[in-house]
């Protein structure tokens, strides 16, 4: 069987945004962050299936490493899990006309403290498209140093009782591999700087201002769906 499949070529590796015409959608929950909804999707072969998924504004994640080859990491409840999560500086796309960058720069600084002097994009993912359409992108900060908070900032919730802390960045991948750490933008922030570093990527690594395609192809989504 192996032997009869295609293989792409470089081109076709590649995500191919695609919408299947949605016949009905009916809202099951609407919460502080997401909505819940309910689509009757017609299939290429004219049937119709239920999807069940959570909209949401999307978020931006920061892998802040210093100069000592650490990362700035948080220590987070996370309720729906009942876990206290390692994860890096990270929050969500919900400001009105703010810019990803900005966003990231944000997050960053009312997180950890921190502002960069250099910015550039690890990776760009979906964060469970299965189940909702949140999108991430996680970024790689460097020239790292002390900033305050931006005025007005207020850490409340569970960010009230963050810990910001240092880890190595050796010791983070370690603790990947072991198992524990399993936040989604922590896991794969690491292992993208990871896999860039050791095959001397670094200097390839995209633009902070790069376009970001699923944020366009979302705005278009929700467009059609009023």
């Amino acid at each position: 069987m192996s032997g009869s499949r295609r293989i792409l070529n470089p081109a076709e590796l590649t995500d191919q945004p695609a919408t299947w015409p949605i016949a009905h959608r009916k809202q099951l929950g609407i919460g502080a962050i997401a909505t819940f909804v309910n689509d009757t999707v017609v299939t290429p072969d004219g049937k119709t299936i239920e999807r069940q998924f959570t909209i949401h504004p999307g978020a931006v994640g920061i892998i802040a490493w210093n100069d000592a080859d650490q990362i700035a990491v948080v220590k987070q409840y996370r309720h729906p899990i009942g876990y206290e999560l390692i994860e890096p500086p990270a929050g969500l796309l919900d400001q009105d006309n703010e810019d990803f960058l900005t966003g990231a720069q944000r997050e960053l600084a009312e997180e950890a403290g921190l502002a960069a002097g250099r910015w550039r994009i690890l990776v760009d993912v979906f964060a469970s498209p299965g189940a909702g359409e949140e999108s991430v992108r996680i970024y790689l900060a460097t020239e790292l140093t002390e900033t305050a908070a931006p005025d007005g900032f207020k850490a409340d919730a569970e960010e009230s009782a963050m810990e910001v802390c240092w880890a190595a960045r050796a010791q983070l991948v370690d603790a990947i591999f072991a198992g524990k750490i399993q936040n989604p933008t922590m896991v794969t922030g690491i292992l993208a700087l990871e896999t860039a570093r050791n095959n001397r990527r670094l200097e390839q690594l995209r633009a902070a201002d790069s376009v970001w395609e699923a944020r366009a192809v979302k705005a278009e989504r929700v467009n059609q769906a009023h």
